[in-house]
């Protein structure tokens, strides 16, 4: 997903964790969904890289497992990059869709996910980008079905974390929001919510002729928004 970020920041050690259930990661356990164990899970793998503290970015999922490690694990935190992402809890709604897609690929698989593309990407993409929509299909299609179940799981109970950013922010704690011009799953409103509660050195990139997965729609925009917050925090003075 990062691929493209990543080749726009020569230079800069980038750490890409698999998350539990996902690409290389082992199968989540049988204890209970949350983002946390995710989050305690990048943390570790900070310990294992001989990371003390690190700028921490996610999109969409990766956006509520950054908030989640400025929750629990505020002092390995940099600053943050939350790209497609929302600090709100699921409402109630959202939370059984969550229920109904877990059972779903659990039941059936992964290609139950198929028609996620049209929300994932933006209508830019899907007209005029062939390559990213099939690479986003084969990617939704290699998924494993209960590394996906349990996400959708600790999706739906994950807080809220408009405090955590606000602490955050109290902290001095450099970051950036970016959204897709084009995101109909974590939007404008959205982005401007967390950069409100996040003060602290904050900006808010719209990323042109991007939906929901910005980072892979077009990452030269979100390239320039992670050297941003590298240049602010490198900038600050140590104490």
């Amino acid at each position: 997903m990062y691929d493209g970020v990543v080749e726009r920041l020569p230079g800069v050690r980038v750490i890409r964790p698999d998350l539990r259930g996902f690409g290389t990661a082992p199968e989540p356990g049988g204890e209970q969904p949350t983002i946390d164990r995710y989050a305690d899970d990048v943390a570790e793998l900070l310990d294992r890289e001989g990371v003390e503290r690190a700028v921490v970015g996610g999109l969409s999922m990766g956006g509520y497992v950054t908030m989640a490690m400025l929750r629990r694990h505020p002092g390995r935190v940099a600053g943050v990059v939350l790209m497609d992402t929302k600090a709100s809890a699921d409402t109630g709604e959202a939370r059984v869709n969550r229920e109904r897609i877990a059972a779903a690929v659990l039941q059936h698989g992964t290609r139950t996910l198929r028609p996620m593309v049209d929300t994932l990407l933006g209508d830019t993409t899907r007209r005029e980008r062939p390559a990213i929509v099939a690479r986003v299909s084969a990617w939704l299609d290699a998924a494993r079905p209960r590394g996906v179940a349990w996400a959708q799981r600790a999706m739906a109970a994950r807080p809220a974390s408009f405090d955590t950013l606000r602490t955050a922010s109290a902290a001095g704690v450099p970051g950036a929001v970016v959204v897709g011009a084009e995101d109909t799953l974590a939007g404008e409103d959205d982005a401007r919510a967390m950069a409100a509660a996040f003060q602290s050195f904050t900006q808010v990139h719209v990323i042109a002729a991007a939906g929901h997965l910005s980072a892979v729609e077009n990452p030269d925009a979100v390239a320039a928004a992670v050297h941003g917050v590298l240049d602010t925090w490198q900038d600050l003075p140590r104490t």
